[in-house]
């Protein structure tokens, strides 16, 4: 009977870890979900409930392991976390602080739960931890005022990377280029001068499979490994383009991470060598220049939208080979479950798209219609319910 308890418990603590949802999903945009529909209706998938209410902001919804959602909006200049529950209930909402409003108003960075807290950086660099019983801030640091960070056009955006008790955040300093807080307290435990770079949108990513466990990030003018132990800058690679603008999340697989930009600059795939201590150029492609749309790999294929270069793209993960560009949707972002894509354009269409390096295969269609200001918010699936924010508005779609 104990043994069974324990097992329960052990399944009990797994779900709870695989049902946490923060920038998509888990940074790569694959939702692990099963049963779910592979067409909808002419008027799309059947709306759960919408709020109205969000205030401005572009950020996507994080879901912790006690099940409730977590997405923030700016009113009056002024922050707030939102909690709800899945049927849409407002459990509570708490004011965080000033917020982004010089351009594109609003939130930026999503929420990332972790272990009974929720932890956010917003468009003007504050570092915040909530409990997540009460929303109580547990702590605050200011990347700009505490580490010398500057900030850049459009307001930092970046959602919080935790691995184990360290929260990795990118000032853009130079000193202080990188660096690990306590989770707990928000104490300094390592900073990396990196390259001097400014932050570029970009959040970091953890590669825990190397010799050299490494966080990798894209700043203003590289790609950078960095040692998650002691902060050391472990190999570099040059990527710029005319804005200093990287906001895509690297997507690591195989050994490889795939590296999108806007702005005309396109894509570059490097291989990690030597353990994680050095990088080299597999493959570029400069008409794949997604700008702030993200990329998902599935299978053996990477699928995304452009900037310059408006199509819907798939590309050989390994060689770089495109296998079709096509301009059936306008450009927008993607996420990908159960065998299909999600894509949320820039005009507001949502498409269901089938997942083969064929022709961009268009399942269903519709028209997000409620909300307010631009479609660059990311979807984010659980459970069966997709959400979706367009501005004020956060609405729940069942897709199961």
């Amino acid at each position: 009977m104990k043994r069974v308890i324990i097992l329960g418990l052990l399944c009990t603590v797994a779900l709870q870890a695989q049902d946490v949802i923060q920038w998509r999903k888990d940074r790569t945009g694959i939702y692990r979900e099963s049963g779910l529909l592979k067409s909808w209706g002419e008027a799309g998938p059947s709306l759960l409930w919408h709020y109205d209410g969000l205030g401005e902001g572009h950020s996507s919804v994080a879901v912790s392991a006690a099940g409730k959602l977590y997405v923030t909006g700016m009113t009056d200049g002024i922050g707030y976390l939102y909690a709800f529950d899945t049927s849409g209930k407002l459990l509570d909402k708490k004011e965080y602080g000033h917020e982004w409003d010089k351009s594109y108003n609003g939130t930026r960075g999503t929420v990332t739960p972790d272990n009974g807290k929720l932890y956010l950086v917003s468009g003007l660099g504050e570092v915040v931890c909530f409990n997540e019983s009460d929303l109580s801030i547990v702590w605050k640091k200011g990347l700009l005022t505490d580490f010398d960070g500057s900030n850049i056009t459009w307001g930092i955006c970046e959602s919080p990377l935790i691995v184990g008790d360290k929260l990795i955040a990118c000032p853009g300093g130079k000193e202080y280029n990188i660096v690990a807080l306590n989770k707990n307290t928000g104490e300094l435990i390592w900073s990396c001068t990196g390259d001097g770079d400014l932050s570029a949108y970009c959040s970091p990513i953890y590669l825990a499979d190397q010799q050299t466990p490494q966080v990798v990030t894209m700043m203003q003018k590289h790609i950078i490994g960095v040692d998650i132990a002691t902060g050391k800058k472990l190999w570099s690679f040059e990527q710029v383009n005319r804005h200093g603008v990287h906001p895509n999340v690297p997507v690591y697989a195989d050994n490889m991470l795939l590296c999108t930009s806007g702005y005309g600059k396109g894509s570059v795939m490097l291989r990690l060598t030597d353990g994680g201590r050095n990088v080299e150029k597999v493959w570029d492609a400069p008409l794949l220049d997604s700008r702030i749309g993200a990329m998902v790999k599935v299978g053996d294929y990477a699928y995304g939208s452009g900037d310059t270069n408006r199509f819907w793209f798939c590309v050989d993960w390994k060689t770089g080979e495109l296998k079709y560009k096509e301009n059936t949707l306008p450009i927008g972002n993607v996420i990908a479950a159960d065998g299909m894509l999600y894509c949320y354009s820039d005009r507001g269409d949502f498409a269901l798209v089938r997942t083969t390096p064929e022709r961009f295969d268009i399942a269903s269609r519709f028209s997000i219609t409620m909300g307010t200001d631009q479609h660059w918010a990311h979807p984010a699936i659980y459970r069966g319910v997709i959400y979706v924010r367009h501005g004020n508005t956060l609405m729940a779609y069942k897709i199961s």
